[in-house]
């Protein structure tokens, strides 16, 4: 049975953090359950990641990898213990069953079925296990024409509506540089196990949480399909939000150098600051509205792109980016991963970490940005080798407190 929250009180001692004493069994391979049982291990549960002997969560084996693993895989499984376990052996479905029998939370995300058929869906655990939550992470959830799709990133922009925005119907849209359905489906499994953890500590009960890569993204895309939407009302339709390139003041640029710098001018009260900066007063347009910001900004569009091209080819880019940063204007680089890594924001913030690998030594990995909250572990421990926790999970006893 799940813990009492008297006894996951005794656990929450400072550097536990906030979720000491939530056990987790992780299901889930690639990307959205991965990256969300992460965050709950971070917050100091106890995460069990049940992966397939010998060839373990796909993640394992996408580049680049660091010497020998995957830098991909060590950035969304820290603070994890791993089970290589056959859930078509009867000898290991047992240990998963023991594991479940306690478990507060479990993550998966099998095809429709598979949950069923190996006793490790809702419905079974809770006859056992009333106070379980139980997350499941689908590409499209569990209804509708696309249910029975396999979830992938591109798919999942492409039927949203998301990737096509502010593109005719026409225009090849690029692909994506962010993979934008999986860590909205992540987030919102984090926040739907949270609340769900919060409820049960009330009423004792557990739940159940359908989440699709697809509605998650669907309910983010509020600016992308804003004028689907007002069109869906049958009422008359005003132009859309110009995010995509037409409007001057928010665009991208090239300097002298070759580089580039991201313009962001939207405010009148920037814009005219920026103009005066420049001596180009002539540029402002004193009956600028608020209505505006969001614009192409009509014929004046070209006389604001011809002055930031102009400004932007006289200068090299970090030459440039110091002057704006000085004076308060929001032009600044745009950087490879390479440069962002290395730039001196990424450094004073603090969002990059490195953490002792057992077979890569030491690795950087990207920080948790609560972790001046006070709500984290003390000290993230590194991605799982395959198997390596089978003997303590595959015990009597498999939930013994790990050290925080």
């Amino acid at each position: 049975m799940a813990m009492k929250p008297s006894d996951h009180a005794a656990l929450r001692k400072p550097g536990n953090g906030a979720l000491a004493g939530i056990r987790v069994v992780d299901f889930s391979h690639m990307l959205p359950g991965p990256w969300c049982t992460q965050m709950l291990a971070d917050l100091g549960a106890d995460v069990v990641k049940v992966e397939n002997p010998g060839v373990g969560d796909y993640g394992r084996h996408n580049s680049p990898n660091f010497k020998e693993t995957s830098v991909y895989f060590n950035t969304v499984n820290l603070n994890k213990r791993s089970a290589a376990l056959d859930l078509t052996d009867p000898d290991d479905l047992a240990t998963v069953h023991r594991l479940l029998a306690s478990a507060d939370v479990v993550i998966e995300s099998f095809r429709d079925g598979v949950p069923q058929r190996l006793q490790i869906d809702y419905e079974f655990i809770k006859k056992t296990n009333p106070g379980i939550i139980y997350c499941s992470i689908t590409g499209y959830g569990h209804s509708g024409p696309f249910a029975n799709i396999p979830g992938h990133d591109l798919i999942i922009q492409s039927t949203t509506g998301v990737l096509a925005a502010g593109r005719a119907a026409t225009d090849m849209p690029p692909l994506p540089g962010f993979l934008a359905g999986d860590y909205a489906a992540a987030s919102y499994a984090i926040i739907g196990i949270l609340a769900a953890l919060r409820q049960r500590d009330a009423t004792g009960e557990g739940r159940y949480l359908d989440i699709s890569m697809f509605d998650s993204l669907f309910s983010m895309s509020s600016i992308s399909n804003g004028a689907a939407l007002a069109s869906a009302s049958g009422k008359h339709t005003t132009t859309s939000m110009e995010l995509w390139g037409g409007n001057p003041r928010y665009n991208i640029y090239r300097c002298e150098d070759g580089k580039m710098v991201a313009v962001s001018l939207l405010e009148a009260r920037i814009w005219h600051h920026f103009c005066r900066l420049i001596g180009r007063e002539d540029l402002i347009h004193e009956a600028e509205t608020p209505k505006d910001r969001h614009t192409d900004h009509g014929e004046r569009a070209r006389h604001y792109r011809d002055a930031i091209t102009d400004l932007c080819a006289s200068r090299g880019r970090d030459e440039l980016v110091a002057w704006m940063v000085e004076n308060n204007v929001p032009i600044v680089p745009v950087y490879s991963p390479d440069e962002a890594l290395a730039s001196a924001h990424a450094s004073a913030r603090g969002v990059i970490e490195w953490v002792d690998h057992p077979v890569e030594g030491r690795i950087p990995v990207l920080a948790n940005p609560l972790a001046a909250s006070g709500l984290l572990r003390h000290e993230r421990r590194p991605a799982p080798v395959l198997g390596a926790d089978n003997a303590s999970v595959g015990s009597a006893q498999p939930w013994q407190q790990q050290d925080q």
